[in-house]
């Protein structure tokens, strides 16, 4: 659907609309307030001499559109960003159009303050400017005809119902009784609607003109997939009679008059969709959709995600009230994640008919093309369901959950942007949240925490792991343009963290949220925000030195990479200063352990606490001695949770911290044995995985999806040996497995391994690399070259 640059342009070149004026105006509802909620359905009929076999045209709005043309869906977007990079398609409509009489129509939405926070806007507007001249005859302008579908208000999210922090935006109310129904079809008379007003400035692409409002770039992501999805299991019914026939679209259920119905519906998993329920007669009655990941106990308690004895429903809503006509389908103007969706029929005089209910999944378009089999047939479960959490949590961003937030965190992004790199290929989305997070930077140089967001927000080390995933990208594509055009944002954040250095050679007092893990941190009583350790607010804190150390040493490859060697080595020198200052005042060598803070000598006030987190930092910066490190990091993963020693825990988030540190000192081999919280999530029903351990919020969050990442990094061993991925570096850790086989992608083609352990504990097996890939294969302590193509290795 999407239109890319490598269209075949007719002889003569069209205009380069990236660089000057569009001639097609922003347009709206000439009174109809335009900051305020709103939807509106836009027209345009045109006339042509016969069908075009190429009808290019770029399509924009604010906040949303949808385009019909001829009666059939043909776009969805913009892809979101901010106001001064906001996204327009690039469509070919060719394929929809026709000889003769055609009609475009675009239903436009507004939700004013109930817009999500991921929604960045400026005003209403709609725009489509044709490619050349074939196409100008459908600029918006005041030819196009507009029409405000009084049938919408919001439902607010009720905050103190669901007891959380839920902003993806307000539900839909739809009266089926003033609705325009087939206003977007060829046939519908628009004769009544109104001509549209144009905007008095015009339209531009970003960094042209004297004012603000939109400044337009070309969408860079593909369109998001969508496809149909049905529910399949009737789980409980009240007042009303339904089976699974119903959900298979057999078997329509008719709810009598004057009664209250109730249906609850499971999908057996999560996912995101749009609903489109069907009805017919009925008039006055409401519907009221329901969707929630879990049912709840009178506790609000999920538990077994499975179970329906003593649990209901608490979730969004959206709601249709029926005007008794046949066939009227509802379909929210964005999509839903549920894995239960329960459905609340209030009839009055007339009984009603659901006639369909019908999901259509959306996401964006990853396509799986890695895959690890191994001997222990149940980490085939943890794939599929970590696969399946990574892609709900990727639309036009990355999501940090679908169900309560959708915003694009970088703590998040980095890991979700692994698993895409390792499991799909497909590096689009990964730049896109790299540049979206460039976009955010203020004032104080660094990027705020979640991006595209309406909501400002600044979280200093997700800033820092930013610039870590732009290492992330240069390790793996060769893009060098690119990954240059971000050093100016990097020394920015480098500069900030710099000048909060203390003279301990510790961070001294931070400002902003120093987020680090949702953990139960010991002695943090200073801290004002969840998920911060002791040492943020007055300094001292070895996590956050350490992460500054961590950062420092990645960004000193990039900038010598790009020739800037003294700036490197002075970054790797604070590196190395701060681990020094770390080790020097927070390892107690009584106990072997870094302490989260400077160790508080006996006798005085205070309690020295510890954590994992320092712990995993030390070892992957290198702060405590490389002979020590692989047993440190044993005695991390040995310490009994809950213990009144104990250390803080790490959550799911920051096990990738621990998966990377097992990988750097060579105990790979434990990485499967780490899993068991995986498993426990799979053993309550939980079909994605959750935030954090249970009692959780979100039961959807990609970063508890790095076990995909560390499946093909770890178990099969493969990671970049240099910059642009141009070779490779294979070390197995097959722990307690005897074979594994696994396939990623590469730039250049596929990789492929399959090993077995041998008797003695050796390995034999087969690599393949793509053409023009070399690489080494590692296996305790030896190391064989590899080549192009399938050859046989023995370690």
């Amino acid at each position: 659907m999407l239109v890319f640059a490598n269209l075949l342009w007719a002889q003569t070149p069209p205009p380069d609309w990236t660089s000057q004026y569009w001639t097609a105006r922003w347009i709206l509802h000439p009174t109809a307030p335009s900051r305020q909620y709103g939807v509106f359905h836009f027209r345009k009929t045109v006339e042509l001499a016969q069908k075009p076999t190429r009808f290019v045209v770029h399509v924009s709005a604010d906040n949303r559109y949808r385009l019909f043309v001829n009666g059939k869906s043909v776009a969805m977007g913009p892809a979101r960003s901010d106001t001064q990079n906001w996204n327009y398609e690039t469509i070919d409509l060719a394929p929809y159009l026709q000889a003769g009489r055609n009609v475009l129509a675009a239903q436009v939405w507004y939700m004013g303050e109930g817009a999500p926070f991921a929604q960045m806007s400026y005003q209403l507007g709609f725009l489509v400017q044709g490619d050349s001249d074939t196409e100008k005859v459908v600029n918006t302008d005041a030819t196009w005809k507009i029409f405000q579908n009084p049938a919408y208000s919001p439902i607010k999210n009720d905050i103190p119902k669901l007891r959380t922090y839920i902003v993806v935006g307000d539900g839909d109310r739809v009266d089926a009784a003033t609705y325009p129904w087939g206003w977007e079809q060829p046939s519908f008379d628009d004769k009544a609607w109104v001509a549209a007003k144009t905007l008095n400035f015009p339209a531009k692409p970003r960094g042209l003109g004297t004012d603000g409002n939109w400044g337009l770039v070309p969408r860079t992501i593909p369109m998001m997939t969508e496809k149909p999805l049905r529910l399949t299991t009737v789980r409980r019914s009240e007042h009303g009679k339904m089976d699974n026939a119903f959900l298979q679209g057999k078997s329509p259920v008719t709810i009598s008059t004057n009664t209250k119905a109730v249906f609850l519906l499971d999908q057996g998993y999560l996912t995101n969709a749009y609903p489109e329920l069907t009805v017919s007669q009925g008039k006055g009655a409401t519907i009221t959709l329901s969707y929630a990941e879990a049912l709840v106990d009178s506790k609000g308690q999920k538990g077994n995600r499975n179970e329906l004895e003593g649990r209901t429903l608490r979730g969004f809503d959206d709601q249709f009230v029926a005007d008794g006509g046949s066939k009227r389908t509802f379909r929210p103007l964005w999509f839903r994640t549920y894995r239960y969706l329960q459905l609340t029929v209030e009839t009055k005089g007339e009984s009603l008919v659901l006639d369909e209910l019908i999901g259509q999944y959306t996401a964006y378009p990853f396509e799986e093309k890695a895959q690890v089999v191994t001997s222990d047939t149940t980490l085939k479960a943890i794939w599929n369901v970590g696969w399946r959490t990574a892609q709900l949590c990727a639309g036009e961003n990355y999501y940090d959950c679908p169900y309560y937030e959708q915003l694009q965190y970088t703590g998040d992004t980095r890991i979700q942007s692994l698993i895409s790199l390792y499991v799909t290929g497909d590096d689009r989305l990964m730049r896109k949240a790299i540049a979206d997070y460039d976009h955010s930077r203020f004032n104080d140089g660094l990027t705020q925490s979640r991006y595209p967001s309406a909501d400002f927000q600044v979280i200093p080390t997700f800033s820092l792991f930013w610039v870590c995933m732009i290492h992330d990208y240069w390790m793996h594509r060769q893009d060098d343009a690119f990954v240059k055009s971000m050093l100016p944002g990097i020394l920015g954040v480098l500069n900030w963290h710099e000048q909060r250095i203390a003279k301990t050679g510790l961070n001294g007092p931070l400002e902003w949220w120093n987020f680090v893990d949702w953990s139960t941190w010991q002695n943090a009583k200073d801290e004002t925000a969840g998920g911060v350790p002791a040492g943020a607010r007055k300094g001292g804190s070895s996590i956050l030195s350490l992460q500054q150390a961590y950062t420092y040493f990645r960004a000193g490859d990039l900038l010598a990479h790009y020739g800037q060697n003294e700036r490197a080595e002075h970054y790797r020198e604070l590196g190395r200063k701060l681990n020094k200052a770390v080790y020097a005042q927070c390892w107690d060598a009584g106990r072997g352990l870094m302490a989260d803070t400077p160790i508080v000598p006996a006798g005085q006030a205070g309690k020295t606490s510890y954590s994992q987190h320092a712990n995993i930092l030390a070892v992957l910066t290198d702060a405590v001695p490389a002979a020590q490190q692989a047993a440190l990091l044993q005695k991390v993963m040995a310490d009994p949770k809950g213990g009144p020693d104990s250390l803080t825990q790490a959550t799911f988030y920051f096990k990738f911290y621990l998966f990377e540190a097992l990988k750097k000192t060579g105990l790979g081999d434990q990485f499967v044995s780490q899993l068991k919280p995986w498993r426990d999530m799979l053993a309550i029903g939980l079909t994605t995985f959750a935030e954090n351990p249970e009692p959780t919020r979100s039961d959807c969050h990609a970063w508890s999806a790095s076990p995909l990442y560390e499946l093909l990094s770890i178990t099969c061993g493969i990671r970049p040996a240099e910059p642009g991925f141009k070779s490779v570096r294979i070390e197995p850790y097959l722990g307690n497995l005897t074979t594994v086989n696994g396939r990623m992608p590469h730039p250049l083609g596929d990789i492929a391994v399959q090993f077995q352990k041998t008797a003695t504990g050796g390995l034999t097996g087969t690599v393949t690399l793509p053409t023009n890939v070399t690489g080494t294969l590692r296996w305790k302590g030896k190391a064989l070259p590899l080549k192009a193509g399938q050859q046989t290795v023995t370690l």
